[in-house]
């Protein structure tokens, strides 16, 4: 069975270009699932559902959603597997900008939209800069020269992806992603072993162990402080 992981911001469209990019890749029916990750609520099950695409969700509630993934991707294999399917896409939201969920050799794919800002993609880190495939969303509603510097911004990030402007309304780019993505199927019976292409964060304060008072003397573990300078010295 294949495994393609597909992350990005919320609101990037993920879901449309997943839903878009299945009916273009001229499987058979029931040949794709999909599991969606995502952290307190979700109703994309239900749009998924309605296209015919069997799915699974799961929800991180208070963990890190990246940890969520990477705890429970071995189980989405396996559901994959058991159910018979030829590829799983899994779909998670990168709410951290200090991870990413990406598997080495394992294809990894980013969704960002031309919306999010210009200087977005110096801000998403790991999620886009070790992705395979980065597709950029929306843009329909942007000028030809704000798609074209934003791509350039995405490229300068991560000059090894490959860039493709996808829509997720109309579908247009949904077949080129799906032939990259079938371009690179690799078929695995377990991710037990593989490793992640970039670390999580490497140590835990107390606060992400679930303490909620505030001070010095509550802050054990990993802490680094502010340093916020004078603010009216001149450069």
């Amino acid at each position: 069975m294949n495994l393609i992981t597909v992350s990005g911001p919320p609101s990037s469209g993920k879901t449309a270009v997943i839903i878009k990019t299945i009916e273009q890749m001229g499987k058979k029916k029931n040949a794709v699932g999909v599991v969606k990750f995502d952290c307190l609520s979700t109703d994309d099950e239900a749009l998924y559902k309605s296209r015919g695409i069997p799915v699974g969700k799961g929800l991180s509630g208070s963990l890190c959603p990246d940890h969520y993934f990477v705890s429970n991707i071995e189980e989405s294999v396996q559901w994959g597997i058991t159910h018979g399917f030829e590829t799983i896409i899994t779909e998670s939201a990168g709410l951290c900008n200090r991870c990413s969920p990406y598997i080495k050799n394992i294809s990894a794919v980013c969704v960002i939209d031309n919306l999010s800002g210009i200087n977005t993609p110096n801000k998403i880190g790991p999620m886009l800069k070790s992705a395979d495939i980065v597709v950029i969303t929306k843009g329909d509603i942007v000028s030809q020269a704000e798609r074209e510097v934003f791509a350039a911004r995405v490229s300068r990030v991560n000059p090894t992806a490959f860039i493709l402007h996808v829509n997720g309304l109309t579908g247009q780019g949904a077949y080129e992603l799906g032939h990259l993505l079938q371009e690179k199927e690799r078929n695995i019976s377990t991710v037990k072993e593989e490793e992640l292409r970039y670390p999580m964060p490497s140590a835990l304060c107390s606060y992400c162990l679930g303490e909620k008072k505030i001070g010095d003397q509550y802050q054990l573990g990993n802490v680094r402080k502010i340093t916020l300078g004078d603010p009216y010295e001149t450069s």
